[in-house]
């Protein structure tokens, strides 16, 4: 039995510990598929919780270091789907040379580095930039959706390159492994959950740290902040480029398990449905963000199957339930009940 003085976060970890070891005994491969995309969207709405929820950044376009670390790792599988030649899209679009570009992905370790750095590089370039003319705010997230958008644009018109529209798909095979066997898939799922796992352990280590402290001060009074000698825009960029470089694994590891990565998956629309889930789970809590990923997810889902002509609606009619009742999300509600219980 479960102690009533036990901290929410150590429930909801042993909870999840459970539930994810028991997945792969419980569910059938294509259901087991689903879950392990959702904890993909969940290690980026971790990284928003981080930036959002305790470091009050507003990232509307998470969609750009998920799609960056999602080329990086498709680029990889096509490279070795093609053994040695041009992979199929480049031959239908009429490429008769390798990109130079593309030559160093033929490396495993290369293609899955740049999924983490090429987003953290990135974040960090864009933080520096921003975060020292001190823009902030409704600012930041619209310059942060206004790059998701440019990346789409340019994703598009580079057919050659990226497949356009239509982006990337058919892998078949990822370190020898044939990704359409189920035991194959079964430990994708379990590498992601692994991973999500011991990102929310260590992103939960930093926010209780003295750096954690720190990111929240600046959130709550940047300006009081610099006047007490420290440098917010340093802080801010850091965590920025943290919740980049999660963003860009999450990507990589989303490629072999749902098969496909094009421009509609890292779009301002995506970008937006998972700062939403985040809100849903609750900002505040890494809990809550990596709840309200799963819970969003699967809600689409369910509502997508059996109401396939509404589901956008019943999708967004929770979202307002959710916002009306509970503004701290599912992880406010949960709190509120346990406080109850104990009084």
């Amino acid at each position: 039995m479960i102690k009533r003085n036990l901290p929410f976060a150590t429930v909801f970890a042993t909870v999840a510990v459970i539930a994810l070891v028991a997945a792969p005994l419980l569910l059938e491969p294509f259901r087991l598929g689903l879950l392990a995309k959702y904890l993909c969207y969940a290690i980026v709405a971790l990284g928003i919780g981080l930036a959002w929820g305790q470091g009050g950044m507003l990232t509307l376009g998470q969609g750009v270091f998920f799609g960056l670390g999602g080329y990086a790792m498709a680029m990889y599988l096509k490279l070795t789907e093609a053994g040695g030649g041009l992979p199929d899209f480049m031959v239908w679009s009429g490429v008769e040379r390798l990109p130079a570009l593309w030559a160093p992905f033929a490396n495993p370790i290369f293609a899955l580095a740049m999924a983490v750095l090429g987003p953290v590089a990135i974040a960090l370039l864009l933080g520096a930039l921003v975060f020292r003319q001190r823009v902030r705010g409704a600012y930041f997230a619209i310059l942060t959706q206004a790059l998701a958008a440019a990346l789409v644009i340019l994703l598009v018109g580079q057919q050659g390159l990226t497949g356009g529209t239509n982006g990337m798909t058919n892998f078949f095979e990822l370190f020898g492994q044939d990704l359409a066997e189920d035991s194959t898939q079964r430990t994708l799922y379990l590498v992601v959950a692994v991973v999500l796992g011991l990102l929310y352990l260590a992103t939960r280590q930093l926010v209780n740290s003295r750096y954690g402290r720190l990111l929240v001060a600046v959130r709550d009074g940047e300006d009081r902040v610099r006047f007490l000698g420290y440098d917010p825009a340093l802080v801010k960029t850091v965590t920025f480029a943290a919740s980049a470089g999660m963003a860009g694994l999450a990507g990589a590891l989303f490629v072999p398990v749902v098969g496909i990565i094009s421009p509609a998956l890292l779009g301002v629309v995506p970008s937006l449905e998972l700062v939403v889930a985040v809100a849903v789970g609750g900002r505040h809590a890494l809990a809550g963000a990596v709840l309200g990923a799963v819970v969003m997810g699967y809600a689409k889902t369910a509502f997508s199957e059996q109401f396939a002509d509404g589901w956008l609606y019943l999708q967004g009619a929770l979202f307002i339930l959710v916002m009306t009742l509970a503004p701290k999300g599912i992880v406010g509600v949960l709190g509120r009940w346990r406080r109850a219980r104990t009084t």
